[in-house]
């Protein structure tokens, strides 16, 4: 027997018209949050970076191809990852459908990960997707846009992730955390997870003009939550997101495995 409220249609009715008007106020607040992005300063970019693609050795305004926009997903796949992130994974499973419709209206969507060209290949492979993965194993980008850090910068409480410092983390303290949901995570990428914990999710906006890059935005952990799309059709299902017992998800093909 159900514990959930029960009632009849016009009770249903009046509690969703409050609703309503509370969903009308938050889509104007996200509408005023869009402009507020886009208002922000943009911040040129000088560094050479470099990445690997299906096509080549690559800068990031190749990156761009002929559009003036790019939006980068930071998928978390490590060097020494056999596999990408479930999380990023599932986020990722939606990008095929839309980057063709970014991509016709001047802007590039990317994944890039620190992990060799034919690693990430191979899994794009078995994951069906088409979406553009570029590798930028040979340079810094991680690292500068705040979403890899070594083991040295973890022990030294250097870690400025989703702009708040992270206290410096012992070998100890990684040791004792080799259980739990972010540890089963990580086995799913064939990493441990002191390993897995060092990339880290995120998504940035670059624009190009005059000839010259610009970062515009960045944003980490929960400000993705409105790119799993996913989540969005399990906020509306009647349970929600229903996650009592923790990370629940895997890579697609992974499902009815075990």
């Amino acid at each position: 027997m159900t514990k959930h409220t029960v009632g009849t249609r016009k009770e249903w009715l009046a509690a969703r018209l409050d609703l309503l008007q509370a969903e009308k106020d938050l889509t104007r607040r996200s509408d005023e949050l869009a402009r507020q992005r886009q208002q922000l300063p943009w911040v040129r970019i000088d560094k050479p970076y470099r990445f690997d693609t299906d096509e080549g050795s690559a800068t990031l305004a190749e990156l761009f191809r002929g559009r003036s926009q790019l939006l980068v997903y930071h998928f978390m796949f490590g060097p020494d990852f056999e596999a990408g992130c479930p999380s990023c994974s599932m986020i990722a499973d939606g990008f095929n459908g839309f980057a063709a419709h970014l991509a016709q209206h001047d802007v590039m969507l990317w994944a890039i990960s620190r992990a060799p060209l034919p690693t990430l290949q191979a899994f794009k492979q078995r994951m069906g997707w088409s979406f553009p993965w570029a590798s930028s194993n040979a340079s810094d980008f991680n690292a500068d846009f705040s979403v890899w850090f070594s083991a040295e910068e973890e022990r030294a409480g250097r870690v400025e992730y989703n702009y708040r410092h992270e206290p410096a983390r012992s070998c100890e303290h990684a040791a004792s955390s080799d259980e739990g949901p972010v540890a089963s995570f990580a086995a799913m990428c064939g990493t441990d997870r002191a390993t897995y914990v060092r990339d880290r999710p995120g998504m940035s906006a670059f624009v190009q003009e005059h000839g010259a890059v610009y970062h515009s935005y960045s944003t980490y952990a929960r400000g993705l939550d409105v790119l799993w799309g996913s989540y969005q059709w399990l906020d509306r299902a009647p349970k929600g997101r229903n996650e009592e017992a923790g990370l629940w998800w895997r890579h697609h093909d992974d499902y009815g495995k075990r």
